[in-house]
């Protein structure tokens, strides 16, 4: 039987559309860059909206991993999420969106701010991400309380999921999910994500870091973690050792998983280091290395979730990254083409 898998986060609605320079020259932004909307940036999402060929993807790290999960699995009620949108209509576009695929989101739904979302500007092969957070930043763990449903979508998963973004929201909610994984004997899994949070967002990570089954990063994460902790390395196997040992709550020990792009991704446990070569793909096939990252997740979660070992989850993880870079977006083909 299939192991059901939750995650939590924050939920964005790409943008998604191909512009001119002038419109980039028009806002400010630059090619293939990332950041948080300012309020010169608000205009900017009706004009993408606008504009022909334009395509509405859920998105948000967190909802990226669940969603290629699902896809991995192609079994309907198996994958849930939960995170905060606005009652406007990219809210009802993303529960749309999210449902269709399969997934159940019984997301918490505010009137304060309007649903996040990220403006991608396509020019060429180059991406410029404009990411407004408005009603994700809201969530609150009593929306655990209030809904039933979202509270059994936690309660009755076998594996937890939250990217290290979420950290910057809700802390109260990683540590109720952690809780109940620690007390049920299910996996609890989390992602630095970015290099920031372990930056600026160290005590909140430290904080979850005890109930942490599965710790997953990338090299640049990785190092940035060693570098704040004081581990005296930048060997990403060592680190990932290390912070196998890191302190835990229960019996299980932690797994480590960094991958480090082209190259072989690292997994540490306590029983030692093992590397995993990336299939190499020709670089005329890739499209958007984005969503690289949380596919892997998606695909290693898929794979966990059918009972499989780890040596097979991380294959499937690169099978799931390999075929997410070839597309724009976090989208995918109707099927995978993939058995392990």
């Amino acid at each position: 039987m299939t192991l059901k898998i939750y995650g939590q986060g924050n939920p964005l609605l790409d943008i998604s559309a191909d512009v001119s320079n002038e419109l980039l020259t028009k806002y400010d932004l630059k090619a293939n860059n990332a950041i948080l909307a300012e309020e010169k940036h608000v205009p900017l999402y009706a004009e993408l909206s606008a504009l022909p060929g334009v395509q509405y993807i859920p998105g948000g790290a967190t909802l990226n991993s669940i969603r290629v999960a699902n896809w991995m699995l192609q079994e309907s009620g198996t994958c849930s999420y939960v995170g905060c949108i606005g009652k406007d209509k990219y809210g009802e576009t993303m529960k749309e969106k999210c449902t269709s695929e399969g997934l159940t989101v019984p997301f918490m739904e505010t009137d304060e701010a309007s649903t996040g979302t990220c403006g991608v500007l396509v020019t060429g092969v180059e991406r410029s991400l404009v990411a407004n957070l408005a009603a994700a930043n809201l969530f609150k763990d009593e929306h655990f309380d209030k809904c039933a449903e979202a509270k059994s979508c936690v309660e009755g998963a076998d594996i937890v999921y939250s990217a290290g973004f979420f950290l910057t929201v809700s802390v109260p909610a990683i540590v109720r999910a952690g809780k109940h994984c620690l007390q049920n004997n299910k996996t609890m899994c989390l992602n630095l994500s970015a290099p920031f949070i372990v930056q600026f967002f160290g005590a909140q990570l430290a904080e979850v870091m005890p109930y942490v089954d599965i710790l997953f990063g990338n090299d640049d994460e990785a190092k940035e973690y060693a570098k704040a902790n004081k581990f005296d390395t930048e060997d990403v196997a060592e680190i990932a050792k290390k912070c196998v040992d890191l302190p835990k709550e229960g019996e299980r020990k932690r797994t480590v998983i960094f991958t480090c792009g082209s190259n072989s991704t690292v997994v540490a446990t306590k029983d030692g280091c093992a590397t995993y070569p990336v299939a190499v793909l020709d670089q005329s096939k890739i499209v958007d290395t984005n969503g690289a990252g949380d596919a892997f997740v998606g695909g290693f979660l898929a794979y966990l979730a059918k009972g499989k070992d780890l040596e097979a989850a991380v294959l499937a993880g690169h099978y799931a990254a390999g075929v997410i870079i070839q597309h724009s977006g976090c989208t995918f083909p109707p099927k995978p083409d993939y058995s392990a």
